[in-house]
């Protein structure tokens, strides 16, 4: 009879896209960089526009010892250390951040998202760099995280 056969075909090819390769149970999160260096990432193509990188970086305004950064210098910041670097245009956001500290206490502070979008190169990234650094050390700053995703980019 055909059916049965016909049924175990069926049944071993839904099966299939169940299988999770060995490695993968015990990846470790997030990948490490030898890791993620392995494996090309999948080429993106947009269905409009051009692919380009959205980098948001993402600023703290509490200081230690310190009055919080104010609007001001904010502004300022923005002017003379980021507008040079990406006169193309720039968008900010306020926000809310937290982080837990190495005493593992949760520290909460008011916070600025800059987000950028901008050619994947590595004078892009040399001048996230800058103004990362410009920041952590301007207002006594541990760190300033970036994050960097391919966007699909039309005006």
């Amino acid at each position: 009879m055909k059916t049965p056969a016909l049924l175990a075909v069926l049944v071993a090819m839904t099966l299939t896209g169940c299988v999770t390769a060995p490695h993968a149970l015990n990846a470790p999160y997030p990948p490490k960089a030898e890791q993620s260096a392995a494996q090309p990432a999948p080429q993106q193509v947009c269905k409009t526009g051009s692919l380009m990188t959205q980098s948001v970086l993402y600023f703290g305004l509490s200081r230690h010892d310190a009055a919080p950064v104010s609007a001001a210098e904010w502004q300022t910041f923005v002017d003379k250390d980021v507008t040079p670097r990406f006169k193309d245009g720039l968008s900010v956001f306020d926000a809310k951040g937290q982080w837990l500290r190495s005493e593992g206490v949760v520290i909460k502070e008011n916070s600025k998202a800059l987000m950028l979008i901008h050619a994947d190169t590595q004078e892009a990234q040399k001048k996230l760099g800058e103004i990362r650094d410009i920041y952590k050390k301007r207002f006594k700053q541990d760190s300033v995280m970036q994050v960097d995703n391919p966007a699909c980019v039309d005006f």
